[in-house]
């Protein structure tokens, strides 16, 4: 089997602030929806050096209501769970471990007969401001998507990884490509809400 992670190896970028998942350079990703764990559900996270870099497990069935983004040591970023609401669904992010105190984040599906191509509305649950969210917008090809911010820029982008020669790999195979000074691990928590809801993890 050839190489799935990122092929063009990027020189070391620094961090711009405390944050080691925030960087002065676009970075890309591979993401390979397959689980470390045996018999587990998740997805693994290569970064362009072919570096292992985040993981995510449910450590239970597929579409499992609670997931864990992690880090390469298995340290928890983020913990997910799906909230029932009556008509549409609801992902609450928890910093770190558990799913006690304010979510870090929410994310909103819309519903299915919405108007435009938004999939979600992300608001970010440590601001003050209702301005401080993404929108998760569907792309023409499958499991394609991007991120983008108030002011309509894309911060991140997720689109089935090709390799070099131009053949696509198979559909468990993503490239995810995120912006400069845009949080890596939020994205990657974002992109495990879109994973839960296209029923992938």
């Amino acid at each position: 089997m050839g190489k799935i992670h990122p092929e063009n190896i990027s020189s070391p970028s620094s961090s711009s602030c405390s944050s080691p998942y925030v960087t002065s350079n676009r970075e890309t990703f591979t993401i390979w929806m397959k689980s470390l764990v045996f018999h587990g559900n998740g997805c693994t996270v290569f970064n362009s050096k072919g570096e292992l870099c985040f993981r995510v497990d449910n450590y239970q069935e597929r579409c499992s209501n609670e997931v864990f983004l992690m880090d390469l040591n298995g340290q928890v970023l983020f913990s997910i769970k799906k909230e029932k609401l009556r008509v549409f669904g609801r992902w609450n992010g928890y910093l770190c471990g558990g799913f006690k105190g304010r979510p870090w984040f929410q994310v909103r599906k819309n519903c299915t007969f919405s108007r435009g191509n938004v999939i979600c509305n992300v608001n970010l649950g440590n601001e003050k401001s209702i301005e401080s969210c993404y929108k998760i917008q569907k792309l023409d090809k499958k499991s394609s998507f991007k991120v983008t911010n108030t002011t309509g820029e894309i911060v991140a982008e997720l689109k089935q990884k090709q390799s070099s020669r131009g053949f696509a790999y198979g559909d468990d195979v993503l490239t995810l490509e995120v912006e400069p000074q845009v949080d890596q691990s939020l994205i990657m928590a974002l992109v495990t809400v879109c994973g839960l809801i296209s029923r992938k993890l």
